[in-house]
């Protein structure tokens, strides 16, 4: 136990040299962690649309991407574009984010409802789908039929009264039901309802179908250009001639189409660092070319009345975040958010370094400095002193520097200073050999 008294390093000086520049700088460090943002949740809420619809599988596939980085998304079902609009600005519901159809709503609506956009994800035409002899080349020949526009919540319904008014008509023109897409194609095909409107992707499995179906037309929007100047959240888009098949020729000739974009649309109070993540995933799900758009044409910060969140602007000029090429999704947003900490930790850790050190020093030292002074004391008690009483007080000063030297003998200090505890010890010496001396 005699040997632990001397070591290479005192633990408790260190702690009373270091503790309190440690807990300082530690309630600094505290309390600019505080006030930086939060982490993201590990958990979003995400609303498609009806199951098994491609806003689902979309969703879907955003669930299985954002997996990848430890994020679970909760796939919710809706009646679509309109619904989930709804849910997302409701600040008492539980969604984050969702696809929003173009043409939705306006840029003040959506800047009061606190909606932002992370771009828009790909076209949706409006597929136009009837049966006659002739091809129709206005919208003014749909007058009086039976037309399907399916549910309320897919938007479609107001997309078409959109379309309609531009052509100087209204809902009352026409004979309107509203059956979920599936049903109303199978009356369109039954002859219970003369013409299918519907909104969706290139890819929807009723609309690869109808246009394989004989004797079903697709409308073509000749006057696309001048629709799109009138309502500028639509695309004029072309469905080439034979990208359904191209050995059948079908179809036999290009079509003009009218497409609103799927947008991905959060609440602002969505955490920025997932913004940057959902845009990562889009790219791989959008970012194939497609019946109607080019490679890499999506996603992208066009087409979107709402708008675009600073994070997803950022995005697209300079790609994804620095750390996060490098870096798993948590470490780098850790290290993005903490930068203001560690910037903190550098500036005080620098100057703490240069004065702890010494300040330990001092502390080893001091055990052996502040004997010194008791050795002084002993040293002048002789200065001065009656001739009478001279014996008397050399015998108590040589009594005292014994009791010194046996408390000196207990000091435990490092090796490193051992030799400064030597020299003190070499010191008392020689006061005892000065005060024998003056007998």
């Amino acid at each position: 136990m005699k040997k632990l008294r001397f070591t290479l390093f005192s633990v408790k000086d260190a702690v009373l040299a270091f503790g309190p520049m440690t807990v300082l700088l530690l309630a600094l460090l505290f309390a600019t962690w505080y006030f930086v943002e939060p982490a993201p949740s590990h958990t979003v809420d995400f609303v498609g649309g009806q199951e098994n619809s491609a806003y689902d599988a979309f969703a879907k596939a955003y669930a299985t991407e954002l997996a990848k980085n430890d994020i679970k998304v909760v796939v919710h079902h809706s009646q679509g574009s309109l619904e989930n609009m709804a849910q997302i600005r409701d600040m008492d519901s539980v969604i984050d984010i969702g696809f929003v159809q173009s043409g939705s709503t306006n840029q003040e609506e959506a800047q009061a409802q606190g909606l932002i956009s992370l771009g828009s994800l790909f076209y949706e035409p409006v597929w136009i789908f009837y049966r006659s002899k002739k091809e129709f080349d206005s919208i003014a020949q749909f007058k009086g039929m039976r037309v399907n526009l399916g549910p309320d919540g897919y938007g479609v319904h107001k997309l078409f009264s959109q379309i309609v008014d531009i052509n100087g008509l209204n809902d009352g023109d026409f004979q309107l039901s509203q059956l979920d897409n599936p049903i109303g194609t199978a009356a369109f095909l039954d002859g219970k309802i003369d013409v299918v409107v519907m909104s969706a992707a290139s890819d929807s499995l009723l609309v690869q179908m109808l246009l394989q179906t004989p004797n079903v037309r697709l409308f073509d929007f000749a006057q696309a250009e001048a629709y799109t100047r009138r309502l500028p959240f639509l695309s004029h888009v072309i469905l080439p001639r034979g990208i359904v098949d191209i050995g059948k020729d079908l179809p036999a000739r290009d079509y003009h189409l009218l497409a609103p974009t799927a947008t991905l649309v959060a609440h602002e109070s969505l955490h920025p660092a997932l913004v940057s993540l959902f845009l990562q995933a889009a790219k791989k799900i959008h970012g194939n070319a497609n019946w109607l758009s080019d490679q890499a044409e999506f996603p992208s910060d066009r087409f979107t009345e709402i708008p675009v969140a600073p994070q997803a602007e950022k995005f697209y000029r300079n790609g994804p975040p620095f750390l996060q090429r490098y870096l798993s999704f948590w470490m780098a947003n850790f290290l993005e958010r903490m930068w203001v900490v560690l910037l903190t930790f550098g500036a005080l850790a620098l100057p703490l370094s240069k004065v702890i050190p010494p300040l330990y020093r001092w502390r080893i030292r001091s055990r052996v400095y502040r004997w010194y002074g008791q050795l002084r004391a002993v040293e002048m008690a002789l200065d001065h002193v009656d001739p009478a009483e001279r014996d008397q007080v050399l015998a108590q000063q040589l009594q005292r520097l014994d009791e010194i030297e046996e408390k000196v003998n207990q000091i435990s200090i490092p090796l490193s200073f051992a030799d400064e505890l030597y020299g003190l010890r070499s010191h008392i010496n020689f006061v005892r050999q000065r005060l024998r001396n003056a007998a």
